[in-house]
């Protein structure tokens, strides 16, 4: 009788080293191997508005690095590499190149613009500033000083031809705080320099509009036909993720977009899964990332 009540008892307990392995060997994947590497998504971005010039134009979207948790120097290094491998004509960062939690030093900040000032492109890099780089007054330093231009709340247009047809690149800093979260009134230059044209006809008119927005939620608050692609990062497309459940924790503000695409109308809007980590050292199901469209007319 003895040895038959054993059985039970038994059982329980190699179940919970069962489990108690499998919990530990997801958390060590989690924080220490799914937090590496980098993989490159790839889409085809299709608009009949694109010229001949445009066709083939190609964009790298990094975002989120919150460098100072998993990425630091090294694995900047291996991002710029990546990139460079890809040739871009422009490379745009969506926010969050540092973490809010790191003591960011002067060094470091040099450190920094030096590795992603080895990013190479054809035409040009722009970046926003994200919810966690607004803490860090030398943001902006670090952004000019490796070659970006700052697009926060701006605007710049892209000609291949002097004379020819451009696309408009703008874009809006973070939002996240309520002090400084009125999208409308952050995109009014924009919207002013395109209601200048009397019809789209004149020559200068762009043919295409790109935004880069950090917090994808706020583009409820944009009259969103008036651009084609937008660009965002902020949701990590769910740092965790699970097989059938999904993204299991979401930032404020990237609640209802969060996946990968989404298309409205004419308006593509993609979101990119960043590169590093925020809150938690830990990624699953979700590799780190970064996004390259290649722009067609067909």
């Amino acid at each position: 009788m003895k040895a038959k009540e054993k059985k039970p008892f038994h059982k329980i307990v190699r179940f919970l080293i069962l489990f108690i392995f499998i919990v530990c060997s997801c958390l060590l994947y989690s924080r220490y191997i799914a937090t590496t590497g980098i993989i490159v998504k790839e889409y085809k971005v299709t608009n009949s508005k694109l010229t001949d010039s445009f066709h083939g134009l190609k964009i790298v979207h990094i975002s989120d690095l919150h460098y100072g948790r998993t990425v630091k120097n090294p694995e900047l290094k291996k991002v710029v590499k990546k990139i460079n491998e890809l040739k871009p004509d422009i490379v745009v960062l969506t926010g969050d190149l540092i973490d809010r939690d790191t003591s960011l030093s002067e060094q470091q900040s040099t450190q920094i613009s030096s590795i992603l000032g080895e990013i190479d492109t054809t035409i040009d890099k722009y970046a926003i500033t994200g919810n966690h780089d607004y803490k860090f007054k030398n943001y902006d330093i670090i952004i000019d000083n490796a070659g970006f231009k700052n697009l926060n709340n701006k605007y710049d247009t892209i000609y291949l031809q002097k004379g020819k047809s451009n696309i408009l690149i703008s874009g809006i800093s973070t939002n996240y705080y309520k002090e400084d979260n009125n999208v409308q009134k952050k995109i009014k230059a924009t919207m002013d320099y395109l209601n200048s044209f009397a019809n789209q006809e004149d020559v200068n008119y762009p043919i295409y509009n790109i935004l880069l927005i950090h917090e994808p939620d706020f583009i409820d608050e944009l009259d969103k036909k008036r651009f084609d692609l937008i660009l965002a990062g902020h949701s990590h497309n769910g740092q965790v993720r699970f097989p059938i459940i999904g993204a299991t924790i979401l930032p404020p503000y990237a609640k209802k977009y969060y996946k990968e695409h989404y298309s409205f109308d004419q308006t593509e809007l993609y979101i990119s899964s960043g590169i590093g980590t925020s809150s938690i050292n830990f990624r699953l199901f979700n590799r780190p990332s970064i996004n390259f469209y290649r722009l067609t007319n067909k």
